[in-house]
């Protein structure tokens, strides 16, 4: 078993070095086909000799049915003249006699001239000795035909002796019965002869299947061992290599010693596994950097929130120790304003003056910590059922100092106090200035400022006749830490962004619109308007 696998691998190595795989099954696929012409050729030429052999006893066959047919034709011939002489007739009466089956008898010789003239031809095919046998029955036809005109002859003589009558009938039947006899055995033994060589070519056909039959057997399996299984082994190979790539073993060592074309999948897939191998062993490294950089990019995350988280902290604390230190003193200084005012009466405007700012200073002190507050990202709302026009005063009264500076001008429309809206009162007060103060940062070199509520009573509008916002900046305008210009003005205000997220806390909405439409603008330049809307009470 070990020696016939080495000898078809050896097969194998040999072929493959000289022809392609593709080659080696085209000219296998051309030996089975030579095999299977081979067959049909064997096949076509035993049955051609076959129909031939059957052909020639069959035509023997139908020569000896016409030699019957001349047997009884001439018995008849013998009984009519030998009555015809018995009985004295004439000359001219017995040759009318036998007219009839004279006619007879030489078309019978004339079929069976045509017949051995095309078994003479047919002979040619079959051999020289059939040919010669075919032209001496053709002579003994001849010498029987011969010996019926000469009884013809003697039976139409003119003559009346009838024991020469007799002995002209008897010589032509004791001539003619050998010659007939002759005749008829050529012809059985030429059928024998041509169907015991049909049982012959029968046996030699046999004999030709059997060895065609083993022959391509052995084909079959030498291409079978030195051709196909080898490439089955050599392709389970692959798909086994195949696997073992799939499962991310890429330590795959193919032989490379055949040029076919399995040899050459072969030679592709060592090169895709060892390019997949290195592939893992850099997504490998790559890995291990990227994972020692996330360590430590998380390390200094860490670092940054703890630190972070304490001045968060810090922060918070110091705005309450601020809030705290503030607090306090305020507290005095509005008590002190109000006993002023009631122990004072000549001095009640100053110390009503003292108290208000006190009052505005505490409100600006909870503006700082609810802004503070908001950084954790928690809003603290309480929303309440809320008349816009005295909330509108509380937003001018906070912000005039700083219109004042600026040397704007800042009107607020009349408000029905009909006008409702569900907000909580220090968070929208604190919007509303945020936005006026922003105003005030971008649109001084304009000078004028409104405040007007909404035509459908649920919000307020705050419109400046500044530069106004480029177009290409609004859909950004409400992001944290963007800038609507190049004003460099600091001071305490609320972002958009964080008056955004009020305004939606609160359930409402806030959009900016530049330029300001004509009909509600404040004068030729751009401007800006921007528009906050809250939900209604019982709405």
């Amino acid at each position: 078993m070990h020696i016939k696998n080495a000898l078809s691998d050896w097969v194998g190595r040999r072929a493959g070095r000289s022809l392609s795989l593709r080659a080696r099954l085209a000219g296998g696929a051309a030996l089975l086909a030579a095999g299977t012409l081979l067959t049909a050729l064997t096949l076509y030429l035993g049955m051609t000799r076959v129909a031939d052999r059957l052909d020639t006893a069959l035509q023997a066959e139908a020569r000896m049915a016409r030699y019957a047919t001349l047997s009884t034709q001439v018995s008849t011939f013998l009984v009519i003249a030998t009555e015809a002489v018995q009985s004295g007739l004439d000359p001219l009466a017995r040759a009318d006699r036998v007219a009839p089956v004279v006619d007879d008898l030489r078309d019978t010789f004339l079929a069976l001239r045509a017949d051995l003239e095309i078994a003479v031809a047919r002979a040619e095919s079959l051999g020289l000795d059939a040919q010669s046998r075919h032209a001496t029955q053709s002579l003994g036809l001849a010498r029987m035909e011969a010996l019926l005109n000469s009884a013809v002859t003697g039976l139409s003589s003119p003559t009346d002796d009838r024991d020469r009558l007799r002995a002209e009938i008897n010589t032509f039947a004791s001539s003619f019965d050998p010659l007939l006899n002759h005749a008829v055995n050529s012809e059985a033994l030429f059928r024998n002869r041509s169907l015991a060589q049909i049982d012959q070519l029968r046996g030699s056909l046999s004999r030709a299947a059997v060895a065609i039959a083993l022959l391509s057997l052995v084909l079959a399996l030498v291409f079978y061992v030195g051709l196909i299984r080898p490439q089955f082994g050599r392709l389970d190979r692959l798909r086994a290599a195949a696997r073992q790539i799939g499962h991310e073993d890429f330590s795959v060592s193919l032989p490379d010693t055949q040029d076919d074309e399995i040899g050459q999948l072969y030679t592709e897939t060592n090169r895709m596994a060892r390019a997949l191998s290195l592939r893992e062993a850099r997504l490998r490294e790559d890995r291990a950097q990227l994972s020692q950089t996330i360590d430590t990019r998380t390390r200094e995350l860490r670092a940054a929130n703890s630190e972070l988280a304490r001045i968060d902290e810090n922060r918070r604390r110091f705005f309450a120790d601020v809030s705290h230190e503030l607090r306090t003193p305020l507290t005095v200084i509005l008590m002190e304003a109000q006993l002023g005012r009631k122990g004072m009466p000549d001095h009640e405007a100053a110390f009503a003056t003292i108290e208000a700012r006190a009052a505005r200073l505490n409100r600006r002190i909870d503006d700082l910590l609810r802004v503070s507050r908001s950084d954790s990202g928690v809003l603290e709302l309480d929303p309440v059922p809320l008349a816009l026009g005295p909330l509108l005063d509380e937003v001018v009264e906070d912000v005039a100092a700083e219109v004042a500076t600026a040397g704007l001008n800042l009107t607020c429309d009349p408000v029905p106090s009909c006008t409702m809206v569900r907000a909580d009162p220090n968070w929208l007060r604190q919007v509303l200035a945020g936005l006026v103060r922003n105003a005030v940062r971008h649109a001084r070199a304009g000078g004028q400022v409104r405040l007007a509520p909404l035509p459908d009573g649920t919000g307020v509008a705050v419109i400046d006749n500044g530069p106004g916002i480029p177009a290409a900046v609004q859909p950004r305008i409400f992001d944290r830490f963007a800038r609507a210009g190049s004003a460099k003005d600091k001071g305490f205000g609320i972002g958009l962004a964080l008056a955004k997220w009020v305004v939606e806390e609160h359930g409402g909405s806030i959009a900016v619109q530049s330029p300001v439409p004509r009909d509600t603008a404040l004068g030729q330049a751009p401007g800006t308007k921007v528009s906050v809307r809250l939900p209604v009470p019982n709405a």
